[in-house]
């Protein structure tokens, strides 16, 4: 008979130093996640403390509220616009930085600069560009009409094209930063006898990022992807604070039409159960889609 080994003394402190994360993640994330999933079946709102089971009623409902379904679009719309860009740019500086040919004098100062808009409290920014884009006495509206390039004062947060333009602004210059520093690490990590192999072989540097190291870096960009999508759809403070979704819903996003749900009116808590859980699942299909496709590339290029 084999005597099951049980665990020494000490070995129980490993447990005991990852005991309050698990703790914690069961009493702030996963009973409010399961709370608010239980919550979605039901038609509890305002302060009322009885409420019935409707079963999927409200996942069929909610997909014709029109400002749930514009929250959508507005998200995915301020998204594209912010991380297209974000990731070219941040692409681009930590190729920069990371190349052993580029000798760029400071070059730590400006990473702290490209880094800096990303430790500033989104109240700052949002104060900030409500400031610099006011009508009639704003910052830009003044220069511009010194210039001569308007006649008049422009209303910039009247305007749908506009608002979205500046808050996609915002988080891809909060942003962009934060990435260059993931990517460059990532670029830091790849053995640079990859590099003078390559240079023997006549590749000049296109060929070297392209063919080394947009390949090597796949995990690193496969995690930029994923938390840049799930913060992505999660964006809440900026638009909230620069004009609280307006004008006309332009850029209420998901959690905005969540939040106004719960603390505005008449305190939907179905509702907002419903476009969480809904928003929830929608993050976690585009993770699996993003890890199934570069799995895929990389047991294809095995």
């Amino acid at each position: 008979m084999v005597k099951k080994r049980g665990l020494k003394k000490n070995e129980w402190y490993g447990y005991l130093f990852i005991a309050p994360f698990f703790i914690a993640y069961l009493i702030f994330h996963l009973t409010p996640i399961l709370n608010t999933i239980l919550l979605s079946f039901t038609d509890l709102w305002g302060f009322n403390t009885e409420y019935e089971f409707v079963g999927f009623r409200n996942y069929i409902d909610i997909l014709q509220n029109e400002l749930f379904l514009k929250s959508i679009v507005n998200t995915l719309i301020v998204w594209g616009m912010n991380y297209l860009p974000q990731i070219g740019l941040a692409l681009f500086l930590a190729a920069v930085f990371a190349s052993n040919s580029s000798n760029i004098r400071g070059g730590g100062i400006f990473k702290v600069l490209f880094y800096m808009p990303n430790i500033i409290t989104a109240a700052s920014i949002a104060i900030l560009f409500i400031s610099l884009f006011a009508s009639p006495n704003g910052s830009i509206n003044l220069l511009l009409v010194d210039l001569g390039i308007i006649d008049k004062p422009f209303d910039f947060y009247r305007n749908v094209t506009v608002t979205r333009i500046i808050v996609a602004f915002i988080g891809f210059w909060m942003w962009y930063g934060k990435t260059m520093i993931i990517l460059l690490a990532g670029m830091k990590g790849i053995n640079p006898s990859l590099y003078e192999a390559a240079e023997i072989d006549g590749a000049n540097s296109i060929k070297k990022f392209t063919k080394i190291t947009l390949p090597l870096l796949k995990p690193i960009l496969l995690f930029v992807f994923v938390t840049n999508f799930a913060g992505g759809m999660r964006m809440f403070d900026i638009p909230f604070l620069l004009t609280d979704g307006g004008p006309n819903y332009a850029v209420e996003t998901i959690t905005m039409f969540i939040y106004k749900q719960v603390f505005t009116g008449s305190q939907n808590y179905y509702i907002a159960s419903t476009a969480s859980v809904y928003l929830l699942i929608f993050i976690s299909l585009v993770t699996l889609i993003l890890f199934r496709a570069f799995n895929d590339k990389e047991e294809g290029e095995g």
